[in-house]
């Protein structure tokens, strides 16, 4: 799996709002209408996740937040997998 480079992962940012780069990950937060809401999106990122066996951080917080933050762990930086997930959560957060 290859590593993006920072300019190839700014540019595939562009494709997908809300989305930063920060401490060698993709990431981004989502504001959930209620708790109840919250779990659901994380337990439906889970099944995703599973499914690619890819697997994101994720942290439920402030009763209604959830953060993302994906990176390939065994590459060692952001691969075209982590953007992948991610167009796949925000399909999921709509």
């Amino acid at each position: 799996m290859k590593v993006l480079s920072t300019k190839e992962i700014n540019d595939k940012l562009k494709e997908i709002v809300g989305w930063s780069f920060t401490d060698n990950n993709i990431g981004k937060e989502f504001q959930l209408k209620d708790f109840s809401s919250a779990i659901s999106f994380v337990n439906k990122i889970g099944d995703e996740a599973e499914k690619m066996d890819h697997h994101p951080d994720i942290l439920l917080h402030s009763w209604n937040k959830v953060k993302i933050t994906i990176s390939t762990h065994s590459a060692g930086g952001v691969t075209q997998n982590d953007f992948n997930l991610a167009k796949k959560i925000d399909e999921i957060s709509k």
